[in-house]
């Protein structure tokens, strides 16, 4: 009788030979027959198109691509996590109600760069989180079906295990948010290569001038090696762009990406500046009308340029508003908290303390997918700083704990009064657009979603 890992390496080399007959078959067959399936399966129509043009580039680039890259890619994306978890994913469910399938971890907040408006500056730079119980921790993803694990910080390759844990936890796929500078210092593009598991996702604010002016004389040319590096080694890599009241437009103007695209792009991720963190600051923060600007390039973008573009704040229409408490994905900081996000700062459990399964069933967590379930237009997802009143209820009634001194500063006084005149603006400009766009199947969606809250 086969045991299980003989079936699990049968199911992995079945699905490296499907994906790579799949590859070559006609991009107007293959994108067709996807369509069709996604139809049945995905609600959100911008979701399924974001699923199909993420096919169709993999599809375009995928022999550029280093064999381990393609082999993890293929084995941890498409088999763990779309195809063969569809068990643990209902057990979860039964229980939460919801099932996460990303988690975001910052396993140390140690930095090597002092950037202006860095979210987690204040934190604790003491890792917590020991190889032990970072390793345990993985292991609870795998067995609760959570197999993408972004991992943020702080900058990640200054912990010294990390490595290791890629390299042991070769099941799960992970994505990391770095500045890039120690992948360069270290020469680790080929280490990253051979584990084939690892998307890094480069942390950029435009060009030189800009770069420099946030992150320090010096980083945008190591950043600009490293790419060069990366690309070489055939790593899938992205950019990590953190749009700002002055670069706003730089950030999805054509000369940005197509510049980064040259130089071997997959990912562009966008992250919306937030008021939290080192000196927040409501004037770094783009304006609405910025960001009803940067929601209509990003659609452009993903239509018309080969990268996979998403903006976490633009994007609501593409998963169904905010994903964070565990309704899909949450975070983990260096301390062992369990926070909605890596921008709600606020806990109430630790991984130190339980097992992660009891941390997302927390009556916070909970209270706050409730919350978010109920928000109606998805273009204003945000429960920080489009639905502030969100976090300051979930904070009221649970007494969670900022996780980085200043966190407060959410909840009330001159910052929040700003982020309250900030949400009505946004919703004088979303809520008409939204209503441009919500036509038909879309529409009902909501509505349907607004009637069982």
């Amino acid at each position: 009788m086969l045991g299980l890992s003989s079936v699990q390496q049968i199911k992995s080399t079945a699905l490296q030979s499907a994906t790579e007959l799949v590859m070559r078959i006609p991009d107007s067959i293959l994108l067709t027959v996807a369509e069709n399936l996604l139809n049945q399966g995905i609600a959100q129509p911008e979701g399924r198109r974001f699923i199909l043009k993420m096919l169709k580039e993999l599809k375009s680039q995928w022999y550029r691509f280093h064999p381990n890259v393609r082999r993890k890619f293929t084995n941890n994306v498409f088999g763990n996590l779309m195809l063969f978890s569809g068990e643990k994913h209902k057990k979860v469910a039964e229980r939460l109600g919801d099932f996460p399938v990303i988690m975001v971890v910052s396993p140390t907040m140690r930095c090597n760069l002092k950037c202006e408006g860095c979210y987690s500056a204040n934190y604790d730079r003491e890792d917590a989180i020991s190889t032990e119980r970072f390793d345990r921790l993985l292991t609870e993803c795998e067995e609760l079906g959570i197999y993408f694990i972004v991992v943020s910080g702080g900058e990640p390759f200054l912990r010294r295990d990390l490595l290791d844990m890629f390299e042991k936890h070769s099941e799960l796929e992970f994505m990391v948010y770095t500045n890039g500078t120690i992948i360069h210092n270290m020469k680790l593009a080929k280490k990253l290569a051979e584990l084939g598991n690892v998307i890094p996702c480069i942390s950029v604010e435009g060009f030189k001038e800009e770069t420099d002016k946030r992150r320090g004389d010096g980083v945008y040319d190591k950043i600009d090696r490293v790419m060069d590096e990366l690309r070489e080694e055939g790593v899938m890599f992205g950019f990590s762009a953190t749009p700002m009241r002055h670069n706003n437009e730089l950030l999805v103007s054509d000369e940005f990406v197509d510049y980064y695209i040259k130089k071997g792009c997959f990912i562009g991720w966008y992250f919306n500046y937030m008021p939290v963190g080192r000196d927040p600051n409501l004037d770094l923060m783009p304006t609405p009308e910025q960001r009803l600007y940067r929601l209509r390039r990003i659609r452009e973008i993903r239509e018309t340029k080969p990268i996979l573009a998403s903006d976490f704040w633009c994007d609501g229409e593409l998963v169904g508003g905010c994903l964070s408490g565990a309704r899909a994905y949450f975070h983990i900081n260096a301390s062992g908290g369990v926070e909605p996000c890596v921008f709600h700062q606020f806990s109430v459990d630790n991984i130190l303390d339980k097992p992660l399964i009891e941390c997302l069933d927390s009556a916070y967590f909970r209270h706050i997918r409730k919350e978010l379930k109920s928000i109606e237009n998805p273009l204003r997802p945000c429960p920080i700083i489009d639905h502030p009143e969100i976090l300051r209820r979930a904070v009221k009634t649970y007494g969670s704990k900022p996780s980085q001194p200043g966190g407060e500063k959410l909840l009330d006084g001159e910052l929040a009064k700003g982020l309250d005149e900030y949400a009505r603006k946004l919703k004088e400009i979303m809520d008409p657009e939204f209503a441009k766009r919500a036509h038909g199947y879309v529409r009902s969606i909501w509505e349907k979603k607004s009637q069982a809250n």
